[in-house]
Parts: C-alpha cells; structure tokens; sequence
C-alpha cells in the first residue's frame, strides 16, 4: 500500500480525468497536514523533474503544465541540435496523477507527499516520448495477448567517499570502524554492517515509500552494495526502481556519503548492473506461460530467449545509456559480451535461474545500474514479446564460460543509437516519435562527451605521438 505509516485506508479510487480532484483526496491532505506536494515525471535519464505545489493549491494544479521539451533535455541540462520529436512552438504538455503513486517523502521537515504523473496533450492522447508511457505501451502489448509480465530487478550500487572534485578519483567511504574497505567483501555480512545506520535509514525510508526491498548484500567492489526489489508489475516495479535511486542517494548524503548508480564508477572495481528477472503469466489463468501442462520449459519460454537474443543488441543503448555503461561490457569482469544463454551460468547475458515450474523467468544480466528503469524494463520486455510473437528460436545453452565467446553487443553508445535507428520492430514496439527523441538526446551526450580530453590522452599521448 502506498500509504504505509502514512494513514491506515487506501485511497478511493478516482476519476482523474475531472479538472478537480474528488474532495477525499482534499480532506486528506489536510488531514495529514501535508504542507508541500512533489509532483513528478521520470525524463529520459530517469530524473524526477516536476514541480513542487502547496497542498492546499493541489486541486488548481491538477491539470499541472511542463514544456514538451523536458523529454529533449540531455543529463547534462542541455538540448539537442535535433528536435524533431517534439512541437516546434515548444508547447506544454498536461500532467495527470496516478493517485496509486502518491506516498509519503519521509525525509523532509515539513509533512510533504510524492506523487507521480502521467503526461498527455492538450487533446488527451498520451506523450509517446514519456519513459513511463513506453512501458505502459509494452505491458499493454503483452496484454492484447492474454499476458501479464512480471519483473523482479537487482540494482547494484557504490557507496562513495564524498567527493566535489570532478577530476579526482573515487573512494570507498569510511565505515563505522574508521576505516574504509582495502580489498573486496563478496556477500560480508560484517562489511555491510560497517554501514548499518545507513542501511536502518534506508529501510524506513523505502517502508514509508513503499518500496518493496527482499534482500540486501555486499557485491564484488569496494563498498559496493546489491538490493533485490519484490516481482510484480512492470509499472508498478519500474516506480519503486525510479524513487529508489532517489532514496539511496539521499540517505547516503544524511550520512556523509555519496551512493552512485554509475556503471563503472572506479577503474579497478567491478561495473554496478541493473539484472532484470522477467517471466510472463496468463491473464486468466495466472500461471505462467513459461512452463508448459508437465512443468517442463514451454515453446514461448524458448521464443521469449529468442526474442531476447535477436533484439538486445539494438535495444542496448536502452539498457547502457551512457558512454560509461561500456566500460562495463567488458570480458571477465563479472558483466556479459554476449547475448548467450544458459542454466544457472551467471557469465552469459541470459541466464536462467533453477526455478520450478510456477517461478520459471529469464535473468537478463546485460542492463546497467544506470539505466532508466522504466525503458531498461521495457526494452527488456520488447524484445522478449518480440519473440513470442514471431516464434523465435533460441541458440544452444552455453554451459562453458560466455566470456570466451566473441562479443555481439555493440561496444559504443554510438554503435548502439545506429543498431536501435535500424531496428523497425524495436522502434514500432516502443514508438517511433519516441525512438526518434531519444536518439537526439542520447546523440547529442555523445556530441557533448567526444569534446572532452581525458587524462589517459595527456598521459599517454601528450609527449610521445
């Protein structure tokens, strides 16, 4: 329930098409002496942008504004020369409240709740370029096919000494021994409790948001921590991945700290990943289709891989975004190459889990911690529907090591922008205007990142070419 610790009922189901709120949602507010509301939309980076809106102004502002462009708007804060997908008057769009996603901001002073919204035009129809948008045309997808997918990810993140220099490398913060961490503590329940009054924040934090966390551990790099979310939703999951980020970042500054979602935030240490466990069930019976009437693996289990392994590779600048998200990708470094498949064989990008037949799903290792939630899931969730439909057949499992197989992702975000541009199934599946906006942005970073100068060039190139 999103309310937890927030008020004992849920909220009455309402109409929000209504230029007015119902006044329930009125009397709650001011029952709950909530001040302040943070009206939110996740961008393309998986940003909340939005406003902030005074409880009491809240019914004015429920057909709330924001310009078309917010959707053009790169992670640097820039727009790119292209911007073609959107009006050329740079027109508002209009925010409508998915009253489900209203919960409680439990680390402000003043009583303040979080709401997160849907965007359409003037004339209803929704914006194809919203993040949030294309997974709901995704899940809508399988649907239209007597399917509900159901997802499950693991996001890996870095605590972080704090660090306001740019330039200068990054360090393990110092824990509750003084010390920070010298080497690696793969699953150390004690190298996690050097951060437990962290971890105590974040776990009331993610109860008053109702964010459903299972389990938390230590990963490979220097403090760098793995938390598992509950299956359920796409939608539903993609939100609590989206405030999540949100949570952890801010309750690693309470403490000092910095926690990051990059996907290769230090040289030496290994990428932070964003694994998505996906299985899809009957609309009406509830099983899952992955298994057939004997429990065994059903033909849409094998075209679902089929389709994973067809379409990953042009889906990829959805799952690494950044120019960083491929210093991951690289071989022997507890990250995938390929888009192989295997049982229980965590070197391939598609793994599956030893799972029975009601919890049969698909691991899909290749998205990165700094992905957008809700178009890694998507991306992920296409590409498998894809499968389905065009009956797809998987390769041989890999038994072996993947990492001795050659690579068949692409290795750029360049390369990954072209393979996605040249896919018309991706791009019908996920909408061409927005297929078309997040090129721009994604080109226009690339644009931005190729007119830096590293020092690994002043270093190695300076004096001696």
């Amino acid at each position: 329930m999103a309310f937890r610790g927030f008020m004992s009922d849920k909220l009455p189901s309402i109409d929000t098409t209504d230029t007015v709120p119902d006044r329930s949602i009125r009397q709650w507010l001011r029952d709950n002496r909530i001040d302040e509301i943070e009206a939110v939309i996740p961008d393309m980076t998986g940003i909340a942008r939005g406003k902030l809106i005074p409880a009491h102004k809240y019914s004015e502002e429920i057909g709330m504004r924001l310009p078309e462009a917010i959707f053009l708007q790169t992670v640097t804060g820039e727009y790119p020369e292209d911007q073609s997908a959107v009006d050329p008057a740079d027109k508002d769009i209009f925010l409508k409240p998915d009253l489900d996603s209203f919960r409680l901001v439990p680390w402000t002073q003043e009583p303040t709740a979080l709401v997160i919204h849907d965007c359409f035009y003037a004339d209803g129809s929704p914006v194809e370029m919203a993040p949030r948008y294309v997974l709901q045309k995704v899940v809508d997808a399988y649907r239209e096919h007597g399917w509900e997918p159901v997802v499950a990810p693991e996001l890996e993140f870095y605590l972080i000494k704090p660090n306001p220099d740019a330039d200068y490398p990054l360090e393990p913060p110092v824990g509750r021994s003084g010390r920070a961490e010298s080497g690696r503590q793969s699953f150390s329940i004690d190298a996690v409790n050097e951060f437990d009054p962290l971890f105590e924040d974040l776990y009331d934090y993610c109860e008053g948001l109702d964010i459903s966390l299972e389990t938390l551990n230590h990963e490979a790099g220097a403090a760098q921590m793995e938390v598992n979310l509950l299956h359920g939703d796409p939608v539903a999951i993609a939100d609590q991945a989206f405030l999540f980020k949100r949570t952890v970042r801010e309750t690693a500054l309470r403490h000092k700290m910095y926690a990051s979602f990059m996907a290769k935030p230090m040289e030496k240490e290994p990428g932070s990943a964003m694994h998505i466990h996906q299985s899809v069930v009957s609309t009406d019976t509830k099983e899952n289709v992955f298994s057939d009437a004997n429990g065994e693996a059903s033909s849409l289990f094998y075209a679902h891989i089929g389709g994973l392994q067809r379409f990953l590779p042009a889906s990829l600048s959805l799952l690494a975004p950044n120019v960083n998200s491929y210093r991951r990708l690289i071989r022997y470094h507890a990250a995938p190459i390929n888009v192989q498949w295997g049982l229980d064989n965590r070197t391939v990008g598609l793994r599956v889990p030893d799972s029975g037949r009601e919890s049969r799903r698909v691991e899909n290792r290749v998205p990165g911690a700094d992905a957008n939630p809700y178009l890694a899931i998507a991306a992920s969730l296409a590409c498998g529907l894809l499968g389905m439909q065009q009956k797809l057949d998987p390769s041989a499992p890999v038994t072996a090591s993947a990492y001795d197989m050659p690579y068949e992702l692409p290795r750029s975000l360049e390369q990954s922008l072209q393979a996605l541009e040249n896919s018309d199934d991706l791009k019908e599946m996920l909408g061409t205007r927005f297929v078309q906006a997040w090129n721009a942005v994604k080109e226009s970073e690339y644009d931005t990142f190729l007119q830096v100068i590293s020092s690994w060039e002043r270093e190695h190139l300076l004096l001696n070419v």
